[in-house]
């Protein structure tokens, strides 16, 4: 399938323009139907009662009847199409590199665009937080396609902070918007999560309240390297400049290796934080990416579903002697 086309020094109004039609009007019919599956948002209206499934929100468990039962029982409430999404976004310096003709920033910011839109033709509002080095911006929630060209502006224009030199901390940037959001919401995480330890925490924190999927940015430059000889390369984060030799075999080698390593720790680190996870590569196809996120979506409605294979019986209480019988 043809890549999209990178079009240079285009307006925020023109970049829109371009999603809408080379994006959202593919979508459109892809995704006819699909709505509910894709985005849900939460309702206040009880609508049943049902035995406790695996993956339930203990939350909604109905104690009440679960005591008369016997049995575990949640509530069902009805789904509200409205609903609220924030956008994480690291904005750091590591996510300018593209190995390609595009950056993941570059695809950050059409995703975000192009997601930011198909929720507020349906009447949704999204909000974002800004982070590079620190919380630079905060776009409180809103609706409609100005709320999308704003967003989208803020994306394209966002500098680089020199106040906050050094690694990224994205342990800063979900504690900033945990404070932030106090209603329940649908939270996308986008990162590269090239960061220093401890945001694994907060993550699974941030999605004890929220509904959270992680979408994780990379080139595919980043899982292995071509020979090149001899390639200077920078540190995005710390500004450390090496000469490396990519024309030794072994030293490709272990680098594929560390890659592997990386890759499966985070994998187990957001599998542990309980998050959905979108891997969006710089070079991936906007459509297709969606296509994958509406799947994602539909498999953990139907893991939902899925009863567990046993279920937590409360024990009887054990029937007290009356006292006329007692000797």
């Amino acid at each position: 399938m043809a890549k999209q086309q990178v079009t240079t020094g285009e307006s925020t109004e023109q970049a829109l323009r371009r999603l809408e039609w080379t994006v959202l009007r593919r979508l459109d019919g892809l995704l006819q139907g699909d709505y509910r599956t894709l985005l849900r948002g939460t309702g206040l209206d009880l609508a049943d009662l049902r035995e406790y499934q695996l993956h339930d929100d203990v939350r909604h468990i109905d104690w009440n009847v679960t005591a008369r039962l016997q049995v575990p029982h949640v509530r069902v409430y009805t789904e509200d199409r409205e609903m609220s999404a924030w956008f994480l976004l690291d904005l750091s310096p590591s996510v300018d590199f593209g190995s390609g003709t595009r950056s993941k920033r570059e695809q950050l910011a059409d995703f975000v665009a192009v997601l930011a839109r198909l929720l507020t033709r349906h009447g949704n509002r999204v909000g974002a937080v800004l982070y590079n080095g620190g919380v630079q911006a905060v776009l409180p929630p809103g609706s409609g396609r100005r709320q999308v060209l704003q967003l989208l502006q803020r994306v394209q224009a966002a500098p680089p902070d020199d106040a906050h030199p050094g690694l990224t901390r994205l342990q800063d940037l979900l504690d900033s918007a945990a404070h932030l959001m106090r209603r329940r919401s649908t939270v996308f995480v986008l990162s590269d999560f090239i960061s220093e330890e401890g945001w694994e925490q907060p993550l699974t924190r941030l999605a004890l309240r929220h509904e959270v999927v992680a979408v994780r940015l990379y080139d595919p430059l980043e899982h292995a390297l071509p020979d090149l000889g001899l390639v200077p390369m920078q540190d995005a984060e710390t500004g450390e400049l090496l000469l490396v030799d990519t024309h030794d075999a072994g030293f490709r080698a272990r680098f594929a290796q560390l890659a592997a390593q990386r890759e499966e720790a985070l994998r187990r680190a957001l599998a542990r934080a309980g998050v959905d996870t979108l891997e969006l590569a710089a070079d991936d196809e906007l459509v297709e990416a969606l296509l994958r996120f509406a799947e994602l979506r539909r498999q953990r409605g139907r893991a939902r579903a899925v009863p567990p294979p046993v279920h937590l019986r409360l024990v009887p209480p054990v029937p007290l002697t009356p006292v006329e019988a007692l000797p």
